[in-house]
């Protein structure tokens, strides 16, 4: 997939992953970019989240993105701490980039194992090599249990281009997921408005995801900006909540053993936090998801989760439709 002016991007396989296939992957900016950042809330964290999480408060542009796949590096003590360090000053240096600050770095795979950095150490000359205007390597350089890669793009009136790559199919809740998700524009755009509306939006998209109720120390999402084209920022803002949504979607929808996509939506909730719970909550309900498996429109698994989601509301004025079609209005229809 074409990426937006001003990227370049790279995947190689550098035998990090037994099946031999692309595990080494970089986003690199022309210039410096804007960029902002989401992470994990889970107490237990890799290192990759941390580093990317201190360097956004010094809110300083960045010219690179480095990941690995097949390895969290996560519970892995202070080793795995300066090992993440050595990997973005790696990274850096293959890339004729200045100072390992100009690097934000990811993780994926199992926990508990040393990042493999004499594989990484051989592999970034050729990733240096690779880069083009297609994010396709890339893609796959970040899969791991993921069946599809997982891309999206969208083009604005004004010329602008916003390109989203994700990986993400185990360990899938809200809260983010087993997940990396990386978004590149060529908009222009002030960092602090694009650090607002990132935060904003990782709640209605990636923060809504659920497969199967475990959230993951590594998953991030990443957004940046090379300031290439202008562009109404309405019609970007709506452009990227799109290309957030789809990406979503696109996750839940290759989750570890899924055979359906279901997509909850509430409407007339007292607020959109409310509105958030519910959904999240029927969503993840065990006996609605196996209902749904059967093709069962067993509406009573709907209600009664609902019933546990903390949101207000009077079952009597409750409307469930499944597939378009209403199944109960207050009493069964």
């Amino acid at each position: 997939m074409r990426l937006p002016a001003g990227f370049r991007a790279a995947g190689v396989a550098a035998g990090l992953k037994r099946s031999g296939r692309h595990d080494l992957g970089a986003v690199m900016a022309e210039e410096p970019a804007a960029w902002a950042f989401s992470g994990t809330r889970n107490v237990v964290r890799a290192a990759c989240v941390d580093r990317n999480r201190a360097q956004h408060r010094s809110m300083r542009p960045v010219r690179a993105i480095v990941v690995n796949s097949g390895n969290a590096n996560c519970a892995t003590g202070e080793q795995g701490v300066w090992d993440n360090e050595d990997f973005a000053g790696l990274a850096a240096a293959a890339l004729g980039l200045p100072h390992p600050h100009d690097v934000l770095t990811a993780s994926t795979g199992v926990v508990g194992r040393q990042l493999p950095l004499d594989g990484i150490r051989a592999g970034l000359p050729l990733l240096a090599e690779s880069f083009s205007e297609d994010g396709g390597s890339f893609a796959q350089a970040i899969l791991t249990t993921d069946t599809v890669t997982k891309e999206v793009a969208a083009d604005l009136s004004g010329g602008g281009r916003i390109v989203g790559m994700a990986k993400g199919s185990g360990m899938i809740h809200p809260n983010m997921a087993t997940m990396l998700a990386f978004v590149l524009t060529d908009v222009e755009i002030d960092q602090r408005r694009l650090r607002e509306l990132w935060a904003e939006l990782t709640v209605t998209s990636f923060n809504q995801v659920t497969v199967d109720g475990d959230t993951s120390p590594n998953d991030m999402a990443l957004v940046l900006a090379s300031g290439r084209r202008q562009a109404d920022l309405a019609e970007f803002a709506a452009a990227l909540a799109t290309v957030c949504r789809r990406l979503a979607q696109k996750i839940a929808r290759d989750g570890e053993g899924a055979t359906k996509l279901l997509s909850v939506e509430v409407v007339g909730a007292v607020d959109d936090e409310q509105a958030r719970a519910a959904a999240r909550t029927v969503a993840g309900s065990p006996l609605v998801k196996a209902a749904v498996h059967g093709n069962d429109p067993n509406w009573g698994r709907i209600l009664v989760a609902l019933g546990r989601a903390g949101a207000s509301f009077d079952p009597a004025a409750v409307t469930i439709s499944l597939q378009g079609t209403p199944v109960y209005r207050g009493a069964p229809v």
